[in-house]
C-alpha cells in the first residue's frame, strides 16, 4: 500500500474521534494590536483598553474573531500527527465558522480537532475535514467552532 492509501485508511478509521489538542496560546494586547494593524481593523473594542473597559460589557479589550481563527494553523502544528509520505499541507477553507464567545485580552486559547471526513482528490491529494473547537481556558463556552478543510499532498 502507498503512503496515501495508508493515510486515507487511517483517517477513515478515525472519523468521529479526536485528532489532537494543541498547546495553550496567550492572546495579549501586543498580539491584538499587531493583528489590528495588519488587517486595518482598529475598532476600539480591540485596541483601546480604557474605552473597551468603560463602554463595553467585556471589561477590557477582546481579540478579533479572525485573529482567534487564524491561530488554527498554530493549533494544527501542535495537534496533527506527522504522516509518512506527506510533503505538504494546505489550508483549503472552511465550511462553517461560528464565533461563540469573545476572547478577552490576556486569555489563553487552544484548539481541539475531531476528524469529520476525508476525500481522495487524486493519487497525491487527500482533502480532510476536521471539526475545530477553540477553547478559552476556564470558560464554559468555546471561542469558536469551525469545520476546517485541509489538503494533504503526498509524494
Amino acid at each position: 500500500m502507498s503512503h496515501i492509501d495508508i493515510a486515507y485508511a487511517a483517517i477513515q478509521d478515525s472519523i468521529g474521534t479526536e485528532i489532537g489538542v494543541s498547546d495553550w496560546q496567550t492572546i495579549d494586547q501586543k498580539m491584538i494590536d499587531k493583528f489590528g494593524s495588519v488587517t486595518l481593523d482598529r475598532q476600539f473594542i480591540h485596541n483601546d483598553p480604557i474605552r473597551a473597559a468603560t463602554e463595553t460589557p467585556f471589561g477590557g479589550t477582546i481579540a478579533h474573531g479572525f485573529l482567534v481563527l487564524s491561530l488554527a494553523s498554530r493549533f494544527a502544528f501542535d495537534s496533527f500527527p506527522a504522516t509518512q509520505g506527506q510533503v505538504m499541507g494546505m489550508n483549503y477553507g472552511f465550511d462553517k465558522v461560528r464565533f461563540l464567545t469573545p476572547v478577552p485580552c490576556g486569555a489563553r486559547v487552544r484548539g481541539r480537532f475531531i476528524a469529520k471526513d476525508v476525500v481522495r482528490k487524486s493519487d497525491m491529494q487527500l482533502l480532510q475535514t476536521s471539526a475545530l473547537t477553540v477553547e478559552i481556558e476556564g470558560a464554559a463556552k468555546p471561542a469558536l467552532i469551525a469545520d476546517w478543510l485541509t489538503l494533504a499532498v503526498f509524494s
